[in-house]
């Protein structure tokens, strides 16, 4: 495996290790969260899990971004009618779920399937109010920016145009884009990639576009990292980006999760991102070992790596 693919594989596995670390966790205060050094699969006896799966079974996050990886690969390109399909059967018959069983479902998400199983065309079917910006698209689009190789404009287009399905408001958009553009600054090396990823989304956008307005007027991403572990899709990109700044793969994912509340997603977003900067060799075996599902992703990951020939 060369290096980039590492660090590819490292992106994808980092995110559903990520995912199914915090499920146990998930929707706990950050004062009733386990000490650092305990955080695992299976939580400390006593702690009360918050889902009765088994260790190691990542949530609606990894099997949507599965959904989002196998639509791609076999459209070659972002089709929102077959994505819209596959996250309808996701949903209903658990494709790319672990056991094909559904158990944590976003509000918004699953307001917007039963509007696409009603006929609502896929771009039309995403909650678009502004109280409408859960975090549902943001934790699952990094296949597609480990998937692109379009230009970033086209990189850009995509990441909203997938949003849309279940979050159809620009500041989830943004969120996507933004979030697409850091990872893929990472997979090339760059030395300050949340700024460049910054600079470059600017450029990208109008001044007058609802784009813009949502990336200065409520993302603000010059500010300093900040985040409290919740489902708005804002505070979860902040949230991400503080817990990559805590070290290694290890330390990221526990500090995500221990910010507490929508800890899963947290902490599929920062481990997307610190297993893309440090590869999957940089993520701890015990928890790839016991990573459940891999009927699912083990064949979309060597799919996924076969774009990046040695």
């Amino acid at each position: 495996m060369t290096q980039r693919q590492d660090r590819i594989a490292g992106g994808l596995i980092g995110l559903l290790v990520g995912d199914a670390l915090g499920v146990p966790y998930e929707f706990h205060s950050a004062e009733a969260i386990p000490a650092e050094s305990l955080i695992e699969y299976e939580p400390p006896a006593g702690f009360m899990r918050s889902h009765t799966v088994m260790p190691g079974t990542y949530s609606d996050d990894g099997a949507q971004a599965l959904c989002l990886l196998a639509s791609l690969l076999d459209r070659g390109r972002l089709d929102p009618d077959d994505f819209a399909k596959r996250l309808v059967d996701w949903l209903t018959r658990g494709y790319c779920a672990v056991d094909n069983r559904v158990f944590d479902v976003g509000i918004q998400t699953r307001r917007a399937i039963r509007a696409l199983q009603a006929g609502t065309p896929p771009l039309e079917a995403g909650p678009s109010e502004e109280q409408a910006n859960g975090n549902g698209s943001l934790m699952r689009v990094l296949p597609l920016a480990l998937w692109h190789l379009g230009t970033d404009s086209e990189l850009v287009e995509d990441a909203c145009l997938q949003s849309r399905i279940t979050h159809g408001h620009a500041r989830s958009e943004a969120c996507c884009a933004l979030y697409c553009l850091w990872a893929r600054r990472i997979l090339e090396g760059s030395a300050d990639p949340w700024s460049n990823a910054v600079t470059t989304f600017r450029s990208l956008i109008d001044d007058d576009s609802a784009l813009r307005r949502e990336l200065d007027g409520a993302i603000r991403p010059d500010d300093p990292p900040a985040g409290t572990g919740s489902g708005y899709v804002v505070d979860c990109l902040h949230s991400a980006r503080l817990a990559v700044q805590a070290g290694d793969f290890e330390q990221v994912v526990r500090s995500a999760i221990r910010l507490g509340d929508d800890t899963d997603t947290t902490a599929a977003v920062a481990g997307g991102i610190v297993g893309l900067r440090d590869g999957l060799k940089s993520i701890p075996d015990r928890w790839v070992q016991k990573l459940r599902g891999g009927d699912w992703y083990e064949p979309l990951l060597q799919g996924l790596l076969a774009r990046y020939p040695a």
